[in-house]
């Protein structure tokens, strides 16, 4: 079975002929020579020819960077038994934190100190060693490859606090071993830089993330919300301190006013400031009621954001496990030129539809 091709010859049709995609050098071709053709690129000019000993300096690459990619993914994006490592440095945290507040208590202070001292050590050469490789496993990703790139990932806000917290622990550690009482008493407070360690857990910022775009889909509200709560603190306290101000002591300055004012309008109610006329007591109740409800209302908003924002990944998560399955489908009926009937789709129709009231 032939066909004509573009010049008006016969060609074969129930094949396709292999032909090289440039002409090989004059007086000699690929199986003359015995030789295989050389491999071509894009703009049809020859690949270069690996030297001899690559293979092997190829590997230890491939090694290299396989294990660079481990570390950091286990650094920086955990998942599955990497979560082992980040619960360990958790407690040692934890534990460094309540060992802390212990040493502020007298009855505690000698033990506390004995085994800060020791954990402290620990968590030296354990951060030490974890920022060494965290900064060299950074190199798998392009933009951190280089001195350039480590600087600049040494520049994370994460790699500072950690770099931060080792030079304070180190600064504690120096301090307590030359036995200067003056420089551990003025150290001490140091030590409860390890809360900012407890920051460094979420590394990749979900929770941050989360929060900041609840924050920023509903700006308008809150602002509108605190503009309002804000306006009726001011004009609160005014008041108040007109009427107060020359029969109460409590009330001498319009700052005193202000005080009484954000105590009272946020439900705290220390009771150090009470207006003691009735035409005060008449004011304050009415502000209270009106201040409280704008002062709540940034709560409300907040938890009503969370509430759609936690449902919307819901959402995204299920859609992404039902994208990966549709695709293999459309995959497949393409491949096989297999005709689906639309029956098929129909009796998917009520499962989907239960998901999507469930959701």
């Amino acid at each position: 079975c032939q066909g004509k091709d573009g010049f008006g010859g016969l060609a074969p049709t129930g094949r396709i002929a292999a032909e090289p995609l440039s002409p090989p050098a004059a007086g000699a071709t690929p199986a003359a020579t015995g030789s295989s053709p050389r491999r071509l690129g894009l703009l049809g000019t020859p690949l270069p020819v690996p030297r001899g000993g690559s293979g092997a300096r190829s590997a230890s690459q491939k090694r290299y960077r396989r294990l660079q990619n481990c570390l950091y993914n286990v650094l920086e994006r955990p998942r599955g038994w990497a979560f082992i490592y980040h619960v360990f440095i958790f407690i040692l945290v934890f534990s460094c934190l309540i060992l802390s507040v212990f040493s502020t208590i007298p009855e505690h202070h000698d033990f506390a100190n004995e085994y800060l001292f020791i954990l402290e050590f620990v968590m030296i050469v354990v951060f030490g060693v974890e920022y060494i490789v965290r900064v060299w496993s950074a190199g798998c990703c392009c933009r951190y490859r280089g001195w350039q790139g480590r600087f600049r990932f040494a520049r994370k806000p994460f790699c500072v606090i950690d770099f931060i917290v080792f030079i304070a622990s180190l600064a504690v550690i120096a301090a307590g071993t030359q036995g200067n009482i003056f420089a551990t008493s003025a150290l001490r407070s140091m030590r409860f830089l390890q809360i900012l360690r407890m920051v460094r857990m979420d590394r990749r910022g979900g929770t941050w993330k989360l929060l900041g775009s609840v924050v920023y889909a509903h700006s308008k509200e809150l602002i509108t919300a605190w503009y309002i709560g804000f306006l009726v603190l001011i004009f609160s306290s005014f008041l108040v301190y007109l009427v107060e101000k020359d029969a109460n002591d409590d009330f001498l300055t319009y700052a005193d006013s202000l005080w009484w004012g954000t105590i009272t309008l946020t439900t705290i109610g220390y009771g150090d400031k009470v207006p003691k006329t009735w035409l005060g007591r008449v004011l304050t109740a009415c502000f209270a009621l009106l201040g409280i409800s704008f002062f709540a209302l940034p709560a409300g908003i907040l938890g009503s954001g969370f509430a759609l924002k936690v449902q919307e990944q819901h959402r995204q998560k299920h859609f992404e496990k039902r994208r990966t399955p549709a695709a293999n489908l459309i995959q497949v009926s393409k491949k096989g030129r297999s005709w689906i009937p639309p029956s098929f789709f129909f009796s998917l129709l009520p499962s989907m539809f239960k998901e999507r009231v469930q959701c």
